[in-house]
């Protein structure tokens, strides 16, 4: 046993956060607890990033103008994602995909301009600055559970049409629409799961030793 570990209690709470953090789509009335904002954003910004570039940057959607305006265009991605898929439109159609209109708050995580001057990390792995700010992103996620706060996160937007509607410099590129507030409950699985979209994979699929694994890593099912 090592002097650093911390106390069993610690660990354990940590992966008891790890296992039940949801991406959260389902939201209660009501508003953040007075301070959590910030300290959920300070975790982020407390996350590992490539290079110490710290690329990630928030956007806090304040107006309900605004809010509306973006739910648009995670609505028209919608609409757009249900046309593409091939065999199961309409179940599609029926999830809900974001909170953005009920939800107590709502981010925008985006990458910041001038990240190709950034070599350190990056020089033939530049998609590390999006890995950073992931990490960022996954900081907030489970202290929000452990707060019992709900957070979800939407990909379902078209990133130039968000960009311009928050007037984002140049370079800059939205990789996330964040939605937080509190929650009836937190669902005892993912709910893609218990809707049949996919299910956990067992370690022997995705841990291999010193080479790929034959037969492993096929092409997931196409919806």
């Amino acid at each position: 046993m090592t002097e650093h570990r911390y106390p069993s209690a610690d660990i354990a709470a940590i992966e008891r956060v790890i296992r039940e953090r949801r991406d959260i789509r389902q939201f209660a009335p009501g508003a953040l607890p007075e301070g959590l904002l910030g300290r959920l954003i300070d975790a982020a910004h407390l996350a590992p990033s490539v290079g110490y570039m710290q690329p990630w940057r928030f956007v806090r959607i304040a107006s309900s103008a605004t809010r509306e305006a973006l739910w648009g265009i995670v609505d028209a991605e919608r609409r757009a994602t249900a046309a593409a898929l091939p065999t199961r439109a309409a179940d599609f159609l029926k999830l809900k995909i974001d909170g953005i209109r009920e939800a107590a708050e709502v981010l925008v995580v985006a990458l910041m301009p001038g990240r190709e001057a950034h070599i350190f990390g990056r020089r033939t792995l530049p998609e590390m600055d999006l890995a950073s700010t992931a990490c960022a992103i996954q900081n907030m996620w489970l202290l929000a559970r452990a707060e019992g706060v709900g957070l979800g996160w939407v990909s379902f937007f078209d990133p130039d049409e968000v960009a311009r509607l928050l007037a984002m410099p140049p370079g800059s590129r939205p990789v996330a629409i964040l939605c937080l507030g509190p929650v009836a409950e937190f669902p005892p699985v993912p709910v893609l799961e218990s809707q049949g979209w996919g299910k956990r994979l067992p370690l022997d699929e995705v841990l291999f030793e010193d080479r790929w694994k034959a037969g492993a890593g096929g092409t997931p099912t196409a919806y």
